[in-house]
């Protein structure tokens, strides 16, 4: 939009706003003393101070009306009245009102002369109006995030771990891929005792005369259909062997199921360690501000200011720490998020209680109970009756496969035949085959293949059991240390650490000790709740890596 005051000399005035007038212009003329000019200017410092105004509101229409460039918008305006934008002329006369002695044009766009709703009275009103909207505007987006931010990212609460083990069982990708594979492998049962395709053939001779003869006319086709008839032992073995896939695969489906149910707890004892964490650390911060008031009153009654300095100092190293259990919580949830396969919407939370389950006593009963039931063990003893068979299959190759077929020949007794007694009746015949196994050698090499694979699952068992007992004996070792360790630190160390602060706490405000002792003993105490929180939470995994080992809880 155009908007300035020009001055011309006095003859040009009235050519200058027939001019004006022809290009669409409203011409407002303002009675005064017009000075005589050279050339033209602006008349005053309130000229240009309102085109500046004018231009700035013009920036703010072009802006939210998302038009691409300023001579745009004002072909738009000029040509096309907004009723969304509207400027106030009011101005105009608080401008004749303050440049009384000057005669200058005002010139404005035609459409501009109708102007305005008598609310916005002055650019500065509509200056308010235009900074009201854009900043509801952002309270409206910045609502609107938050709302995102909130669906976006799940809180459920405190949940127990089983919660979080029914949604990673229900919809961990490799879980629902080991199924698919299950899947896949019972489709190839019907499909290793089956026979052989049906095989047709036609055998033809297009040169008539040159077609086989026989005493009843030309050869015209011969028509064959076949089936191949393997030993019927060898459909049965291969039928053993892809069931036995199968049991292989379903006892992966539980090693991975056992593999996630382990991760995951693991995960949930990461979070419930550093929540409780965090809440020890805000508790003995508590404390340490309780210390810095002694440190404090101590300083105000002739102290030194040093063990004031101190406690602020062990705040401050407390508020260091949250931070760090803070990002550590942060990241034990994302892996307790990406176990449920739900990596950006879901922030887990550990209940209090961990609800830690009996220490197995008898190392020989969880052996035994391993042997049962887990999954590694139970695909390495199927993968042994899969060789097994397969090696059955292997000398099953020295029998014979049968090939049984039917033949058709359709026979023409037309006049190209030789034969005086052509009848032109139709030949049907029967074909019977067997396969030779003489290649003794082929034979024998697939036998001892069969036999090394079979010794080498064999193998592969023996040392899979030893990698099972050896790491169910370490983790019962552990286990037993860790309560050992808990009842230590619940029973005796706490305690009297407990004890020994609040008997020093004492004696520093009688002055009996220093300031330093005391710090001394807090810290201890710190610690020794730390490392009871982080022995709980190793318990915890511990006990999961039994049952992980075992294949299901003892």
């Amino acid at each position: 939009m155009e908007h300035f005051a020009m001055e011309y000399p006095g003859s040009k005035v009235a050519q200058k706003s027939e001019w004006l007038e022809l290009q669409g212009y409203a011409i407002e003329e303002f009675p005064g003393n017009m000075p005589t000019l050279p050339s033209l200017r602006f008349s005053n410092n309130l000229g240009r101070k309102t085109l500046i105004l004018v231009g700035f509101h013009l920036f703010l229409a072009c802006l939210l009306s998302g038009c691409g460039s300023l001579p745009n918008r004002h072909r738009i305006l000029r040509n096309n009245p907004i009723s969304s934008y509207q400027y106030s002329v009011t101005d105009a006369e608080n401008i004749e009102a303050e440049t009384a002695g000057n005669t200058f044009i005002e010139v404005l766009p035609a459409a501009y002369s109708k102007l305005v709703p008598e609310s916005i009275a002055s650019p500065n009103a509509l200056t308010e109006a235009t900074t009201l909207t854009l900043t509801d505007q952002i309270d409206v987006e910045d609502a609107s995030a938050s709302d995102l931010e909130n669906d976006t990212a799940q809180t459920p609460g405190a949940q127990p771990v089983e919660h979080f083990l029914s949604l990673a069982l229900s919809s961990h990708p490799k879980i629902l891929a080991a199924r698919s594979r299950v899947s896949a492998a019972t489709n190839v049962i019907p499909q290793a005792c089956a026979l052989p395709d049906p095989m047709f053939g036609n055998t033809f001779w297009p040169i008539q005369n040159q077609a086989l003869q026989t005493a009843g006319g030309r050869v015209a086709h011969q028509f064959q259909v076949s089936q191949a008839l393997p030993w019927l032992e060898k459909l049965h073995t291969k039928a053993t062997i892809a069931s036995r896939e199968v049991q292989m695969a379903q006892a992966e489906v539980e090693s991975i199921e056992r593999d996630i149910v382990e991760m995951v707890k693991l995960a949930y004892f990461e979070v419930w360690f550093a929540t409780q964490a965090m809440s020890i650390v805000e508790e003995n911060r508590e404390l340490v501000l309780q210390l810095a008031e002694v440190a404090e009153a101590r300083f105000a009654a002739g102290g030194t200011k040093q063990d004031v300095l101190r406690a602020q100092l062990e705040a401050d190293r407390l508020d260091d720490q949250l931070l760090t259990l803070r990002k550590q919580k942060q990241q034990a949830q994302a892996d307790l998020a990406a176990l449920t396969h739900q990596p950006d919407s879901l922030i887990p939370e550990a209940q209090s209680d961990l609800g830690l389950s009996d220490i197995p006593k008898q190392l020989d009963d969880l052996l035994v109970l391993a042997e049962q039931c887990n999954p590694e063990l139970r695909a390495l003893a199927w993968e042994i009756q899969r060789d097994r068979a397969k090696q059955r299959l292997a000398c099953l190759q020295q029998f014979p496969d049968l090939n049984v077929g039917l033949n058709y020949a359709i026979i023409s007794d037309n006049n190209n035949v030789l034969s005086p007694v052509a009848n032109g009746h139709d030949n049907i015949s029967f074909a019977f085959g067997v396969t030779m196994p003489i290649w003794r050698e082929k034979i024998n090499a697939g036998i001892r293949e069969a036999a090394n694979r079979t010794s080498s699952s064999a193998q592969r068992l023996e040392a899979e059991r030893d990698a099972i007992q050896g790491k169910l004996r370490r983790l019962m070792a552990q286990a037993d240390a860790f309560v050992e360790q808990r009842t230590i630190y619940e029973q005796r160390i706490i305690p009297r650490t407990e004890e020994a602060l609040a008997l020093s706490l004492t004696d520093y405000r009688g002055r009996r000790t220093d300031f330093f002792t005391l710090v001394e003993i807090y810290r201890e105490l710190l610690m020794h709740k730390m490392q009871l929180a982080r022995i709980e939470a190793t318990l915890a995994g511990t006990i999961a890596q039994i049952e992980r080992a075992v294949g299901q809880n003892p």
